[in-house]
């Protein structure tokens, strides 16, 4: 799954709502979840929303299967950031941040279970 799915999911979870409606449920403005249905790249607290709301893993949209069977030539962090890289108003490093940010979020609430 890549960012441009994610946006496909979400309007398909919002079916027949209007966008103000959906965003509100989320927890979001209308307009950025217009523009992230449009494919744009979500910053990493609206990231967890809409990965909450649809009930996904991070890792699952962030393409990432299983980070101990990767090689090291293709880090989680590596792999992850080519999705942000998807809108060009972000520099590769911003992508390799968020990228890494999300990761260690993930790896930090899956050591809290």
């Amino acid at each position: 799954m890549n960012i441009l799915k994610l946006s496909k999911l979400l309007i398909e979870k919002r079916g027949e709502r209007g966008v103000r409606e959906f965003a509100r449920e989320i927890g979001i403005s209308a307009a950025t979840l217009s523009r992230i249905e449009r494919g744009k790249l979500p910053d990493i607290e609206t990231f967890g929303k809409l990965c909450s709301v649809l009930k996904l893993n991070p890792a699952d949209i962030l393409e990432i299967d299983d980070i101990e069977a990767q090689p090291a030539a293709s880090s989680p962090t590596a792999v992850a950031a080519v999705h942000f890289k998807a809108d060009a108003h972000y520099s590769l490093q911003a992508a390799q941040d968020l990228a890494a940010l999300i990761l260690a979020a993930q790896a930090f609430a899956g050591s809290k279970s």
